[in-house]
Parts: structure tokens; sequence; C-alpha cells
């Protein structure tokens, strides 16, 4: 793999370690965080006990709310100390280290995997979509969402190229995605892929205090301006997600 396109590792640990101690880490409000597993619970198309693997999982919020609709949950995190909050907070959740790279789990081990605000933090996406594919039954399911470069709100604060662009709050590897070389990535490795877009998602937190006053606007307009279907490509969130194809009969 070439360098320029390797993840920092080391990085990403400190980064998310530093932001371990305070649950500011969790932006999104409750009603957003449940309204997200709306989304994937039905993308997943799952039933009860079906057994999850919540990658990327951070404190564990959306692990536990996958727990409460009923599914067999397991976290992992590459940060040790997010780990170890997930354990604390959620104690009847199984949580482990691992990065998703290089996944410690057997084949076929999982009905879905949830990739929540994760693979913009890639910078090349093979290998996880197929660690993703390996750790699937035959027909399991995964759901990915993350920030898209093609909404103006994203790109003016978070991508590089902008005039505007951010850099407190995020990792030197993270990007918002292009929807369609996120699809490509995992059909590539043989997955039926889909794509959703959302915007509506309200955050409570922001990392940069020099904006953070704006968010109740930002709640306000980033819902009414993309709620036509036209506006769709502009939403805030690209929810990626496919189907590992079945076994032959």
């Amino acid at each position: 793999m070439p360098a320029a396109l390797s993840q920092n590792k080391t990085s990403e640990i400190t980064f998310f370690d530093s932001h371990a101690a305070s649950m500011a880490y969790d932006v999104f409000t409750p009603d957003t965080n449940e309204h997200i597993i709306d989304i994937v619970a039905r993308l997943f198309d799952l039933g009860p006990g079906a057994r999850v693997a919540d990658l990327g999982c951070g404190s564990g919020v959306f692990t536990d709310r996958l727990r409460r609709r009923g599914y067999a949950c397991t976290g992992v995190d590459l940060s040790p100390k997010l780990v170890r909050i997930a354990r604390e907070n959620f104690p009847g959740i199984e949580f482990i280290e691992g990065d998703i790279e290089h996944l410690p789990f057997a084949d076929g081990s999982f009905d879905g995997v949830l990739l929540a605000g994760v693979l913009h933090h890639l910078p090349h996406r093979a290998q996880c979509a197929a660690e993703i594919k390996r750790i699937l039954r035959p027909g399991g399911r995964f759901v990915a969402f993350d920030p898209n470069r093609f909404n103006p709100f994203m790109y003016l604060y978070r991508d590089r190229t902008s005039p505007l662009y951010s850099s407190v709050g995020v990792t030197e590897n993270e990007r918002p995605i292009i929807a369609r070389e996120m699809a490509g990535a995992f059909a590539a490795t043989g997955f039926k892929v889909g794509t959703e877009y959302h915007s509506g998602l309200k955050y409570r937190y922001l990392a940069s205090s020099a904006v953070r006053w704006l968010l109740p606007a930002y709640n306000l307009v980033d819902g009414a301006i993309f709620a036509p279907a036209f506006m769709a490509p502009l939403r805030a969130f690209v929810f990626t997600y496919g189907e590992k194809p079945k076994e032959p009969a």
C-alpha cells in the first residue's frame, strides 16, 4: 500500500485517547443517535438475535442502542481509553481493542457490521472492505455513515481544500467522503452496494469553540435546505450499505 494512502494508526490512537476523558466525544443529540440507529436497523434488515459488530465503536453509545434493538453486539475500537469507557458504561456488552483493517475474528462471525463515522478516517478502504466481507456470513450486511464531501457545510468546514477548513477536532487522516468512491470500494470487493443520503442529524457539540455558537442555526438550516428529494446528493451524511453475496445453492 502506498505510504500516502496509509492511515497513521498512532495518531488516531493518540487523538481518540485524548478525547476519551470527555463525553463531548459523542457529538450527536440523543434523539439523533436514535434516529441513526433507526436508519441502520432498516438497512440491516436483520432479525432479533443477529450478531452485530460495531467497528470504531468509540464510547459504545451506538453499540448499546443496537443491543437495545435485540442484536448480540460486539464493539471494537482502536483507542484503549475509549474501549475502557465503553466497558465501564455498558458492562453487559463485549468491547475489545482492534484495528478494522486487521480484525481478530474468524471468517463468517457476524450477521451485520456497523461503521459509524469511521471510513472517512481511512485514506484507503480496500483492506477494510475485505475484512468486513471476511467476517460477515454469506448474506450478511454492513452499514456505514460518513460526512459527505458534496455537502456545502461539510466541505467548507472539514475539507482540506476549503479556504474555511478547520483542523480543530479532527485527525490528520480524516476527509469527507465521495459517495461513489465509497460504494465503489465495497462493490470491488464483491458486495451488492447501495447509498442513501441524510441530513437533519443534529449535533450537540462541535470541537471548535469559535463556531460552536452556530450549531442551533446549522441544525435548523441543514434539516430544511436539503429536505427536497432533488437535494439528496448534497445532504450532510452518506449512508453506504451492502450485502455479502450468498453462497451458491
